[in-house]
Parts: structure tokens; sequence; C-alpha cells
């Protein structure tokens, strides 16, 4: 065991998987020689070489195109988007082409390939490098969507993306990349893909959050436990698939839910677990169903502590919920 970073984790990651298998291949816009923007891949590049740590150039477009034509031709490729803000210009190559390869041909062709970006607020980078942008891909068929919220699914979740045989987004929290700390086992192992994990059992309500908001759902169940309301906090940890059956599961012992986003709240991820929750649920519930989400603007600079939820704001919803 070690006490890594989720950064850490990550490198572990790619590093254990890439001795492990020779088509796993990274590139990226500074991944290669100065290890990334956050170091994740520090490292690898005088390890393994050129041929598989790449630097690129600026076009979103063309890495994910020229992983896109790795992974049909039995690679393993794993490019980084610097920041999540930046994936825009290869939305089209990733919904479009990347997603839909399986079904366009019949099953004949697979894109093993993983998509890493950081995403989220936490450094003060504003509107262009503070963005939540999983809804734009949930609603994607053909692509799975994972967020790990600490080192040792950072890792599991990572090397099993790796391992899949369809195109992975997976997204980290650049707020948790130094401030959460765990215990890392050494070499490889896995986290299934699909499978949410109940991080803090409880009675009364039910929490659910993925990424960072899953630390501040953990603050909340504390805030809330003098006052009488025993919070389950689940973390989800892909998005697509979903754990449905965990999450019905809580729902149905506690009857509230107070759902969780860092994202802008409409049309955000929390409406379709809303959705999903009403239409398998409803008779379980207690009280109506409150998201607790960014604001619907643009990331602002200054004002970063009161776009993001916190303790504090969610201690409030499980307040509603509870009648208290």
């Amino acid at each position: 065991m070690a006490t890594l970073t989720i950064v850490q984790a990550v490198r572990d990651a790619l590093y254990t998987e890439m001795k492990l298998d020779e088509r796993v291949v990274l590139m990226g816009e500074d991944v290669g020689h100065n290890g990334g923007v956050f170091r994740a891949t520090e490292g690898l590049h005088k390890e393994f070489g050129d041929d598989r740590v790449m630097d690129t150039p600026l076009a979103e477009s063309g890495i994910i195109g020229m992983a896109m034509g790795m992974a049909v031709n039995g690679m393993r490729p794993v490019p980084e988007i610097q920041f999540m803000d930046f994936i825009y210009p290869a939305f089209d190559e990733i919904v479009s082409e990347v997603a839909k390869l399986r079904f366009r041909s019949g099953g004949g062709f697979t894109c093993p390939m993983v998509i890493r970006t950081p995403y989220g607020g936490g450094i003060r980078g504003g509107h262009y490098h503070s963005q939540s942008a999983e809804a734009y891909f949930c609603h994607t068929p053909g692509l799975k969507v994972v967020i790990p919220s600490n080192p040792y699914d950072a890792k599991g979740l990572l090397i099993a993306s790796m391992r899949d045989d369809d195109p992975v987004l997976f997204m980290e929290p650049k707020k948790l990349y130094r401030s959460v700390k765990g215990e890392v086992p050494e070499g490889e192992y896995t986290v299934e893909l699909g499978r949410a994990n109940v991080v803090r059992p409880g009675k009364d309500v039910t929490l659910l959050a993925w990424g960072a908001m899953v630390p501040v759902c953990l603050q909340a169940a504390e805030l809330s436990a003098p006052r009488g309301a025993d919070c389950e906090v689940i973390d989800l940890r892909t998005l697509v698939p979903l754990d449905e059956e965990t999450i019905f599961e809580s729902v149905r012992k506690t009857g509230r839910v107070v759902i969780v986003q860092e994202a802008p709240k409409t049309c955000g991820f929390g409406a379709e677990l809303s959705a999903l929750i009403a239409e398998e649920a409803i008779l379980s519930l207690e009280a109506p169903i409150v998201r607790v989400a960014g604001f619907d603007t643009p990331f602002p600079y200054s004002l970063e502590h009161v776009y993001m939820p916190d303790a504090e704001r969610v201690a409030l919803a499980v307040g509603k919920v509870k009648n208290f």
C-alpha cells in the first residue's frame, strides 16, 4: 500500500497498465516531456519513450481523431484533453464517430480508448477552466462516463476503463487532485464500472453525488446528524453505466433524496436521476426530490466559493426534505 493523491493514483494507473499492455499509448498537449499541466503523466515519457507518450498540437479534434484511428487498429490509446473546457472542438469526433463506431459497423469494430480530462472548479480557473460538462456526454449512447472521488477509485476505475472495449470519458475532479489522499494498492487492480459505492450508510436521507461533491456530501452528513438526519451518501462513481439498483434500494429505505452536482442545475445529470427515481420509486418518497447544484451562469472567477455547492447548502437541502 502507498498513500497517494488522486493525481498520483492516476499516474500510477497509467504506469501500471502501460507496463502490462504495450498497446496502451498516451497522447495530448504537454503530456510528454512536461508531464502534463497537472503532472499526471510526469516521468512516463522518460520511461516509455516517444512512441508511447506523445505530445500533440493544440488541436483537440485531431487528438481524438488520431486516438480513434489507433483504437480501430488494435491500440489502447489514452488521449488527454488538458481541461474539460477545451473538449468542445472534439465534440463532433467523440459524439458522431467514437461513440457510434460499434453501432455503425454492426459490431465489426470497437473503439477501446479512454479520454482523460480534468474537470470542475476549485482552482479559481474561471469560466474557461472550471466547467462540469458530464451531462452532454451522458446523453451520448455508446460512451461510458466515469468520475472518481478518491485515489483508490481513481486507479482502479482508470485501469478498468483502459481494459474496456468501448470508449470511456474519464473525468478527473481537479479540486480533489491533491487535496485528498488515500491508501492505494501497488500493482494492478480494478474497480468495476457501473457499481456505485455507499460511502456512508444512513436511514433518513439519501445523498447522491459524484466527483468533488462526494466529500461535500460527507461533510453535510456530519452537519445534519446532530439535527436528527442520518444521511446515506452514495458515490455514483460511473454515471454511464449507472448503478440504478443501489440508488433505488437506498431511496426505498430512506424515502428522501438530495442530489448534489457541481454543474449548472438546468438539464444536469441530477435531473436524469430525479426522473429515474420518480419513475421507479415514487411511492417510496416521503418528500420532494431536491437538487443542489451550480447556478445557471458561466463559472465565475471571484465567486467560485458561492457558485460551487458546499456542505452548508447541502445541509439546508437535507433540512428541507426532513422538515426541520
